[in-house]
């Protein structure tokens, strides 16, 4: 597959996590919840997140921004539910280094958040692509 075709698809996955997001909404009895905001461009997120036994059973996100923070914020929530704290806190990680341009373990399948490479080239949409990431590493914190 061609760079441009690839830029592409990853193009509409992301168009499609923000026209069509996953877990959008609050959990009632959410253990954790996280409201966080990016001042520059306005981005703002609440998550909640429910936790049993060091496992991360449900996450859902409510909020308004671009579309890359609100797909972030959507493939984030797919990638934590059902792995354990320690796991969902790695995959930040990798996110983290992935956002920074940097290499990252190939180890760890990020699925449709690979999309989001691209964003590294583009400094002031790195804030956008990790706000939810950086709302879910405060909420796990908390919670430990």
């Amino acid at each position: 597959m061609s760079f441009n075709n690839l830029d592409q698809l990853y193009r509409q996955v992301i168009m499609d996590h923000y026209k069509n997001p996953r877990n959008k909404g609050a959990i009632e009895d959410g253990s954790v919840t996280v409201d966080m905001n990016n001042p520059t461009c306005g981005d703002r997120i609440h998550l909640t997140m429910k936790v049993e036994d060091g496992i991360v059973t449900d996450a859902k996100f409510d909020g308004e921004g671009c579309s890359i923070s609100m797909a972030s914020a959507s493939m984030m929530t797919q990638a934590i539910k059902g792995k354990d704290m320690d796991h969902a806190m790695k995959l930040s990680h990798v996110f983290s280094e992935m956002m920074l341009g940097n290499d990252y373990p190939d180890d760890v399948d990020l699925d449709d958040i690979e999309a989001l490479q691209g964003v590294a080239k583009f400094p002031a949409r790195i804030k956008c692509a990790t706000l939810s990431w950086k709302a879910m590493e405060k909420g796990l914190q908390d919670e430990q």
